[in-house]
């Protein structure tokens, strides 16, 4: 199954950035993708962390405009598609939730993901906390993507997460499931941390968890001055790197395939190992 990672650069314009990603998930499909995700805030990256609450949506509302561009355009493309995130208003006014929605390519949402660790970072020149707007997510999720006849568990996190091996191990080892085959990580990673981490962090989980990986990214400087990595990614279960873009907008396409993702869990049967 061919799968593609949009990188964007998002501005404080939600119908530009709408405008953008849907550009790119339709070339992403044109390119043959059956599955494309988008990266963290792709529909805003606002001039204040508070502006995302100025945007934020009811779970499912009909006239809900960013919920209803990523289920119409699923539909449209016959496409998988993991949406990034986007606020969802949380149980107080002041706080949001950092939510991934998944949806299928008849355009149904088959999954949501709340982000469950919130970011924060000081090193004396650079601060931020998304604590301050953002709500954390409650549970781990899951969601079975089925294309060209094969059904991949596809395990969901968004950006911070990755620095928590526990959630990734959780997600592939719920009883009574099998392990994850894709994991996806929308992220907005910070210039400073995803030049030191991003990519290690990236392969690490992909090894340890016998898993392809693609990750989405933000990618550029924005109109609020923040400086994102960027370098989206697609990582094979031996933790190759398959694809990768930079910088700026783009796409990171490559494809995934059962009998790779099969040979390296039985020459190198560590999932069956776990002891922990």
């Amino acid at each position: 199954m061919k799968i593609a990672a949009v990188q964007m650069v998002s501005s404080p314009d939600v119908a530009e950035n709408l405008a953008r990603a849907r550009h790119w998930m339709a070339e992403a499909a044109a390119q043959g993708a059956k599955l494309v995700a988008l990266p963290e805030y792709f529909c805003l990256m606002g001039l204040a962390d508070n502006d995302k609450l100025k945007i934020a949506e009811d779970f499912g509302a009909a006239a809900a405009p960013i919920q209803r561009l990523l289920a119409e355009t699923a539909r449209e493309l016959g496409v998988w598609l993991i949406g990034g995130t986007l606020p969802i208003r949380a149980a107080t006014p002041d706080h949001v939730r950092n939510a991934c929605c998944v949806y299928n390519p008849q355009g149904e949402l088959a999954a949501r993901y709340d982000k469950l660790h919130l970011f924060r970072f000081d090193n004396g020149r650079e601060h931020y906390d998304e604590g301050r707007v953002l709500e954390q997510g409650d549970v781990p999720v899951t969601v079975d993507v089925t294309a060209e006849g094969r059904s991949w568990r596809v395990g969901l996190s968004v950006c911070y997460d990755l620095r928590f091996p526990e959630l990734y191990r959780a997600m592939s080892f719920t009883p009574g499931q099998p392990p994850c085959d894709l994991i996806a990580v929308p992220a907005a990673f910070t210039h400073t941390t995803g030049e030191a981490h991003w990519e290690l962090l990236l392969r690490a989980r992909a090894v340890e968890n016998q898993a392809y990986v693609i990750a989405p990214a933000q990618g550029g400087l924005h109109a609020n001055g923040r400086r994102t990595w960027g370098h989206s990614l697609v990582i094979d279960p031996w933790g190759q790197v398959l694809a990768c873009h930079a910088e700026g907008e783009g796409l990171a396409i490559a494809e995934i395939d059962a009998e790779r993702l099969a040979a390296v869990r039985s020459q190198l049967p560590a999932l069956q190992h776990r002891r922990l």
